[in-house]
């Protein structure tokens, strides 16, 4: 017995249109892919899934997330993070290492592994660690993490500041044909910061994080991957400079790549209503000008792919105030109704446009089998409303982190079902 998608609205390639079709699911595969003006088919004997108005997308995929197991169970776990990402129509996510312990041996990626099959509901990639700790002093085991199943390497939530250990994880990378993954922060420029540096922090006499502590590490790490010919990522781009220097580096032939997320596309500082954490986040919200440069960057293909960098926390550690908080908002079950709200609904973007930059440019990027809708692929999927409009009530969120800047927002674009390898894994 398979499963009928009937009447499910697909996108055309290249066409920026929706025809209606009939998808086909067997053995966790779409054996085939019918137009819908071709007549009902045969459902007998099958599980049927009307998906009549929905669009049917590639399930999604986000290469930046925390699951914060092992070690931070009680911000959120692989079980309930899987289930939030499956709901905002996830169906691969990478997480980051920057748990307790850290991801840098190969006991702790086999924890992981085991834990996303045991209780998780989609698939999980973990990175592992650059350095040992994350203290930027030792390089870890690459070559067993990488044998263990890590997708990449990464001291995410921490910047790598020794040049000469960023250029030897590199070169040790590259010899493997793995990438490298940076959260790019100057340690020396953001010391007691929580906001940029920008009005907010001058109408709240706060010390501000300037831009140059992302720009500093990514013109830092574009010289040394031209050095190594790692393929070199850059996490969260949220600054000017930042899109500057990746597109600088794209023209002279740098494998540099990179990715954004949906609150620095869509906020800027001068929208932080107040002292309130969970507008809180690293890299903080920049100011106006940087947003429309990191809109534009991803528009013109110097960003590559948008993640979420879901990141949550509990509410007695976000009550603590912008100053003391932890950075960091949620973002798995907003991110596509916000970007398919503000982008394409009001015609900046075309749908294709947005789908590919969370499906297949992230499958690209990363060499993944996942994030394409053909015949013979995985049946990783996920079925969207876009007509109905509702609000973000973070009461409703499958994640343990209620830690989100967006409550209230009336929204389009909400996933109703996921499936991976074909089986429901979701469903509203």
């Amino acid at each position: 017995m398979g499963t009928w998608i009937i009447n499910g609205n697909v996108p055309e390639k290249g066409q920026d249109r929706l025809t209606a079709k009939h998808l086909y699911i067997e053995n966790g595969k779409i054996a085939a892919i019918r137009d819908a003006s071709e007549g009902e088919p045969d459902t007998a004997g099958h599980e049927t899934i009307d998906a009549k108005g929905k669009l049917v997308s590639a399930g999604f995929i986000d290469m930046h997330v925390h699951l914060r197991e092992p070690g931070f169970e009680y911000k959120e776990t692989i079980a309930t993070g899987t289930r939030s990402a499956a709901r905002g129509g996830y169906t691969v996510i990478a997480c980051m290492p920057n748990t307790r312990p850290v991801i840098d041996k190969v006991e702790t990626v086999n924890y992981v592994l085991d834990k996303a099959e045991t209780e998780g509901v989609i698939r999980v990639l973990p990175y592992g660690c650059i350095t040992k700790n994350q203290l930027g002093r030792e390089l870890t085991d690459f070559a067993g993490l990488k044998e263990a199943g890590v997708v990449g390497f990464t001291d995410d939530g921490v910047g790598v500041q020794s040049a000469q250990m960023m250029k030897d994880a590199m070169a040790l990378a590259a010899s493997m044909n793995m990438p490298v993954i940076a959260h790019c922060e100057d340690n020396t420029l953001v010391e007691g910061g929580a906001v940029t540096e920008g009005e907010f922090a001058r109408k709240n006499g706060m010390k501000g994080i300037p831009n140059e502590s992302e720009a500093i590490h990514v013109g830092r790490d574009i010289l040394l991957a031209e050095a190594t010919g790692v393929h070199y990522h850059v996490c969260h781009v949220s600054a000017e400079q930042s899109v500057r220097l990746i597109r600088h580096g794209k023209q002279h032939g740098v494998k540099v790549t990179s990715e954004v997320c949906p609150h620095h596309l869509l906020l800027s500082d001068e929208d932080i209503p107040g002292m309130d954490a969970n507008w809180k986040m690293n890299p903080p919200l920049r100011t106006p000008a940087d947003v429309e440069a990191v809109i534009a960057g991803l528009e013109d293909g110097t960003i590559d792919i948008i993640v979420t960098d879901h990141a949550p926390h509990s509410e007695e550690e976000k009550a603590r105030g912008m100053q003391l908080a932890p950075f960091g908002i949620v973002g798995f079950e907003t991110a596509f109704p916000l970007l398919y709200t503000k982008f394409v609904r009001t015609g900046r973007w075309t749908l294709e446009f947005l789908l590919e930059r969370m499906t297949s440019k992230p499958a690209e990027l990363f060499g993944l089998p996942w994030g394409v809708l053909e015949e013979g692929r995985e049946a990783d999927l996920t079925l969207i409303d876009l007509e109905t409009e509702k609000a973000v009530d973070p009461a409703e969120f499958l994640s343990k982190g209620r830690n989100t800047p967006f409550t209230g927002w009336k929204l389009y674009g909400w996933p109703t079902l996921t499936m991976v390898a074909g089986k429901t894994v979701w469903s509203e």
